[in-house]
């Protein structure tokens, strides 16, 4: 009983400060008029000499950028004092190089696994960093179908590559005309379909959480101190993290797909 009382009195502070902020907010700079909500779902352009370049692709190419530097300071400063018996934070490194060895490999076997790990990780981490923007204010490049469709071509090239690599250009056709060459066409459409159906599917539900969190932050107004950074930890953090494993997921089922090997 005394624990859920101290829970109940914590409870009733939280919400008393969180009103008393909003009301304090109201109070200085006023209600102000809102316009009509309203969600682009293509993302700002802006002019860069001749070119129009949507702010989300400028986003993407930083966040890029910002891994690429991450990666090599790692690879310089850290990795070469890595020792032979791992301690410290060359465990969890360790440890996670490992479990992502052993994902990919489940997944697509051991010849083509080790080769995808790292892409395989870079997908995720640049995934969950664009939607990690948001919690700066900035518009996740993932909600921007451009993007998500740049990421379904990737997948797309790479089903295809080490579907020719693993089975030959003989063997990837014949995957069209099994069982009967009727089904050729319509394997030949579903693989066509495939980028445009995984860059929907990412763009849908990345935008939707975008949609959720600028809803909650456009009815609350002055009162969207408190809750909408609760809830941007689940829109920014643990939905990106979902979506980001099922696209990883869908890479590595259809690689694997165009790779088995039919008797």
């Amino acid at each position: 009983m005394k624990k859920k009382k101290k829970l109940f009195i914590k409870a009733v502070i939280v919400i008393a400060a969180w009103a008393a902020l909003g009301l304090l907010t109201t109070l200085i700079f006023g209600r102000g008029e809102k316009e009509p909500f309203t969600v682009e779902m293509f993302s700002p352009a802006v002019s860069i000499g001749s070119l129009s370049v949507s702010t989300c692709t400028l986003t993407g190419f930083a966040i890029t950028a910002a891994l690429t530097l991450l990666a090599i300071v790692f690879r310089v400063f850290c990795v070469p004092r890595f020792a032979q018996i791992p301690k410290g934070i060359q465990n969890v490194v360790e440890l996670a190089v490992s479990k992502l060895d052993e994902y990919t490999c489940a997944q697509v076997g051991t010849e083509v696994g080790g080769e995808l790990s790292g892409y395989i990780l870079a997908l995720c981490t640049f995934l969950v960093s664009c939607a990690a923007m948001e919690l700066f204010g900035v518009r996740s490049p993932s909600s921007d179908i451009l993007v998500t469709a740049a990421l379904a071509l990737v997948t797309f090239f790479l089903i295809n590559f080490y579907g020719l690599k693993q089975r030959g250009l003989r063997g990837r056709a014949k995957q069209f005309i099994t069982p009967s060459p009727v089904m050729a066409p319509f394997k030949l459409i579903t693989d066509i379909a495939l980028p445009v159906s995984m860059a929907c599917r990412l763009f849908g539900n990345m935008i939707a959480g975008f949609i959720i969190m600028e809803l909650v932050y456009y009815s609350l107004g002055n009162f969207a101190a408190g809750p909408p950074a609760v809830l941007g930890l689940y829109f920014n953090i643990f939905h990106p993290l979902i979506q980001a494993f099922i696209f990883m997921t869908l890479t590595l089922s259809f690689i694997s797909e165009a790779i088995e090997k039919q008797e």
